[in-house]
């Protein structure tokens, strides 16, 4: 299995595993996805095993305690410090196998490479316990989770 950085030909798959990931809200459109890349290209990658995108993380460097709406389109942020985990998501296949905490300890390097204080996400689904074995710790924020699912959570694991 390779991490590597997102290519154009990766978008399709990205755009499966997201769909088949989340079967319970709206997709996010492919301009939103690539938005979010563009944000953070050296925060974002993929995994490919066999020549096969098996898993993708998207992450870019953010103002803490503000995390964007779903499918909102963003401008670059002036002065960061944050890293913001905007998603990450695994084909079925490549579940249980470690490869989500591959993305999430190369997310920490390069949240220390680019200086930022933390690394935020807004967990859903129930996903705040696995959060939480990263060291992710829920943290209250004024923000509005509403486009998010009804359990969402701001979590935040400081560096």
């Amino acid at each position: 299995m390779i991490i590597r950085f997102i290519e154009n030909a990766d978008w399709p798959a990205i755009m499966d595993i997201q769909a088949a990931s989340y079967p319970s809200i709206e997709p996010e459109s492919l301009t939103v996805m690539q938005n979010k890349a563009e944000l953070g290209p050296q925060t974002s990658f993929v995994a490919e095993h066999h020549g096969k995108i098996i898993g993708y993380c998207l992450a870019h460097p953010w103002l803490f305690g503000t995390p964007p709406a779903l499918a909102q389109q963003l401008s670059p942020c002036s002065q960061p410090d944050t890293l913001y985990l905007h998603d990450m998501a695994l084909a079925p296949l490549a579940r249980g196998q470690g490869l989500g905490q591959a993305f999430f300890h190369q997310l920490l390097q390069q949240c220390q490479q680019l200086q930022l204080g933390s690394i935020s996400l807004v967990a859903i689904a129930g996903a705040s316990s696995y959060w939480s074995t990263m060291g992710c710790e829920i943290c209250p924020i004024d923000k509005d989770l509403s486009s998010y699912t009804t359990d969402a959570c701001y979590m935040v694991r400081q560096l």
